[in-house]
């Protein structure tokens, strides 16, 4: 239920609903933490970690993994459900894809994530910027695989191509929720423009992996969250993540309700048996979450795929 104050009658307040038992962040190495730290914030880095205040923070940094969030941390859009702050962004900064290349390599990073924040002012919506931060980071760290999180690229014609064009191993772009709760959870963005994204993605280069994230809690009903994968299989995707929507604050979109561990699993057999290649699905699974673990079980089944081809 929505509580509206007489003083702030066009602020509603939406009171966050106390988590369960299952929702806890895990802390694995103090230790391993406070490097990563200190080296994102000596590169003065931006990262979704911080953010988005994802609840995977402590550890994923415990084992120095952390999702590099490029030009700047201001973003042009205002999702309902989004903890990353909204304005007038600053200009780009020419040196952080060597900025982000030496963080990959001082981290040691196997598999390193770069994500951003909508830049709806660039005329390319930044699509160039994220191309010199993956042929960086490719140079300088050639044995290091590399996956993007992109934004949607909306009214910016085949600018998501030279994203592609930087080739780099994995294409993420998250549908987010169900289409009816688009105008109220992504009202800057469309629900069909984020699908034919990612089916372009594929088309461009067939061995990319493409990946979408989807968040449930929200309101949405079993049959839409199933009309979604759906959908998304349409769209050649590879793998998909289902996590908890968590709201970040009393000002975000309401949470409707938290799902339990058993519910995530029967959402993980149903997106199996519709032909994803990979599924990740549990309350604590973010889009980056266990990301280098997940690219190398997408390496294994697509080999194995292969080789039964070949037989």
């Amino acid at each position: 239920m929505t509580i509206r104050h007489p003083e702030k009658v066009n602020k509603p307040i939406n009171p966050i609903k106390k988590k369960p038992d299952w929702i806890r962040s895990k802390l694995l190495n103090s230790k391993e933490f406070f490097i990563t730290k200190s080296v994102i914030n000596k590169s003065n880095l931006v990262t979704v970690c911080q953010e988005a205040n994802c609840p995977n923070i402590t550890e994923c940094w415990s084992k120095r993994h952390a999702t590099f969030m490029i030009m700047g941390d201001t973003c042009t859009r205002a999702c309902g459900f989004c903890d990353v702050k909204t304005g007038k962004p600053d200009k780009l900064d020419t040196l952080e894809p060597h900025k982000i290349s030496q963080a990959t390599k001082k981290l040691n990073l196997k598999h390193v994530v770069i994500t951003s924040v909508d830049r709806d002012d660039l005329i390319d919506g930044g699509s160039n910027h994220f191309f010199e931060v993956i042929k960086i980071t490719k140079k300088n760290n050639p044995n290091t695989s590399i996956e993007v999180l992109t934004p949607d690229f909306l009214r910016k014609g085949q600018a998501y191509k030279k994203v592609l064009e930087a080739n780099p191993d994995v294409f993420n772009h998250n549908i987010e929720t169900v289409p009816s709760l688009y105008r109220q959870v992504r009202p800057g963005a469309r629900y069909f423009g984020s699908l034919e994204l990612l089916k372009n993605a594929k088309e461009v280069n067939k061995n990319i992996f493409t990946k979408s994230g989807l968040m449930v809690g929200l309101g949405e009903t079993k049959n839409e969250i199933l009309q979604v994968m759906d959908d998304l299989i349409s769209a050649n995707v590879d793998f998909l993540t289902i996590g908890q929507y968590l709201q970040p604050s009393s000002k975000h979109y309401p949470l409707n309700r938290y799902y339990h561990p058993d519910e995530f699993k029967e959402l993980e057999l149903s997106a199996k048996s519709k032909g994803f290649l990979l599924v990740s699905s549990s309350p604590m699974t973010r889009s980056s979450y266990h990301a280098d673990d997940d690219f190398k079980k997408l390496q294994s089944k697509r080999l194995k795929i292969n080789a039964q081809s070949l037989s």
